[in-house]
């Protein structure tokens, strides 16, 4: 008999659902909205614009125009002084450019079908985490001056990124053609593809951007750099094994990522065992371990009480076959949001908002703007070091001002900014667990992640890096 009920009940939602995709049909996955068409002609206009201005116009738009507000700034940073400020102007310019690329991309990625899941967005956090373990080596003035402004943002995120779509281009290319399939021989064909251009890769990330670095550095060291670089061709090989039955695109991406975050790791191993000089003169004088428990105690503590909040209606969406969030594949958000009480018994409706609580795009999401904020705060109000961020700065300035009306004398008013981070972020959790998705509209929720992970994740690592490394 419960058998017979649960059919029924499949048979019923079924017939829901079709009533609902034959109202209003959403747009079919390849094909781009009026938004995004025009945000992609708009895009290729910009481009163009700059283009044919940077050959025309070169002193109204380069000399006078980005150079002293984006590059000047970024080569600044890259010097020996370190450090330097943002302004407003490039802060709204980076702000509209991150918004505008993840519409545009998310538009490409959908067309392409590339995969927008829980998998993927681990590969992308791989890669995430290796930006600062790259930035904190240039706070450590390991690279040299001539390529050292390559880890400055925003050219670091524009550079990982150029190596990322090789990688995954590379990996798409080798062994697409198997995805899907599961025997034994084909999983062979696919290591066989994959493990040896990949290695490839990471013997040639490792002789261009490390390998040119040792010879201003003498009496470095050598024994963590070794047993990092081999450590992370284990890490590689071990990836490509554990992830049988993933697509090629997202094996070769979390495989590369994380080896390469292994490399760089080797490295800040090799400084704390055997600081280099640095060319600001900066003296690493000891190790300091407790801000970890902070930074990433704190957020994890956060993370483990959602996840046991939400896991178990995670679990049972899943076996209804439902994903968190999104809408069955042909209904438009429109039609769903007319049926009203008709989707109220639709598991997508009951379980999405206490299912995303265990996302990891959420998780990932309030572990990142978390650690950021708790990294500022440890850094300034603990070791001194300052913000260089201008609306993170007003904060904090905000929160010294009212310390010193209530006459705290610890800190810089950083707390403030801690505590910005915890409304931020549990606005962004609430609008997730409120928010439906299309079938097609996948790709966007992995980008804004993404952006959001930059801004939060990456900065906050790269705090808690310097803060060990004492640069």
């Amino acid at each position: 008999m419960p058998e017979t009920r649960t059919g029924m009940a499949m048979s019923n939602l079924k017939n829901l659902e079709e009533q609902l995709a034959s109202e209003y049909p959403s747009l079919p996955s390849k094909v781009y909205s009026p938004l995004e068409k025009g945000v992609l002609w708009l895009t290729l206009l910009g481009l163009g614009l700059f283009a044919v201005g940077f050959v025309l116009a070169n002193d109204l738009i380069w000399t006078d125009g980005l150079k002293p507000i984006v590059w000047d700034p970024i080569m600044k940073d890259a010097g020996s002084a370190g450090d330097a400020d943002y302004n407003p102007i490039n802060t709204m310019l980076y702000t509209f450019s991150m918004l505008a690329s993840v519409v545009v991309l998310q538009a490409l990625f959908r067309k392409a079908q590339f995969p927008a899941d829980d998998r993927m967005l681990i590969a992308l956090i791989a890669w995430v985490c290796l930006a600062p373990v790259l930035r904190v080596l240039e706070d450590a003035d390991f690279f040299s001056s001539e390529m050292d402004w390559l880890f400055i943002s925003p050219i670091i995120h524009l550079h990982l990124a150029a190596w990322l779509v090789g990688i995954a281009g590379l990996s798409q290319y080798l062994a697409s053609q198997w995805d899907g399939m599961d025997s034994d021989r084909i999983e062979n064909k696919v290591r066989k593809a994959l493990i040896p251009i990949l290695s490839l890769g990471l013997f040639f990330h490792w002789s261009f951007l490390y390998q040119p670095s040792y010879v201003n550095h003498e009496g470095m060291g050598m024994l963590w750099v070794g047993l990092g670089l081999a450590l992370a061709f284990i890490v590689l090989f071990g990836v490509i094994i554990k992830t049988r039955g993933w697509p090629a695109i997202t094996r070769g991406m979390l495989a590369f990522g994380a080896s390469a975050s292994i490399l760089g790791l080797g490295h800040w191993l090799q400084f704390l065992s055997t600081p280099w000089a640095q060319e600001s003169s900066r003296v690493s004088e000891s190790i300091v371990w407790w801000p970890l428990l902070v930074v990433f105690g704190i957020p994890s503590l956060v993370c483990f009480v959602m996840y046991r909040r939400g896991k178990d209606d995670a679990l049972q969406l899943q076996l209804t076959g439902y994903e968190a969030g999104v809408l069955p594949h042909g209904i438009s958000i429109k039609a769903w949001e007319n049926a009203g009480d008709e989707v109220q018994h639709h598991p997508v409706e009951m379980l999405s908002r206490t299912a995303l609580l265990a996302s990891p795009m959420v998780l990932a999401m309030v572990f990142g703007q978390l650690c950021d904020g708790l990294a500022t705060m440890v850094g300034i109000d603990f070791f001194g070091y300052g913000e260089k961020h201008v609306v993170s700065n007003q904060v904090i300035l905000y929160g010294a001002k009212i310390n010193s009306m209530l006459g705290i004398e610890f800190g810089k008013g950083a707390w403030l900014f801690v505590l910005l981070k915890a409304v931020l972020v549990g606005a962004i959790t609430w609008m997730f667990i409120e928010m439906k998705v299309e079938k097609r509209q996948r790709h966007i929720r992995i980008l804004i992640v993404l952006a959001v992970l930059i801004v939060g994740l990456a900065p906050g690592l790269r705090d808690i890096g310097r803060l060990m490394l004492g640069v």
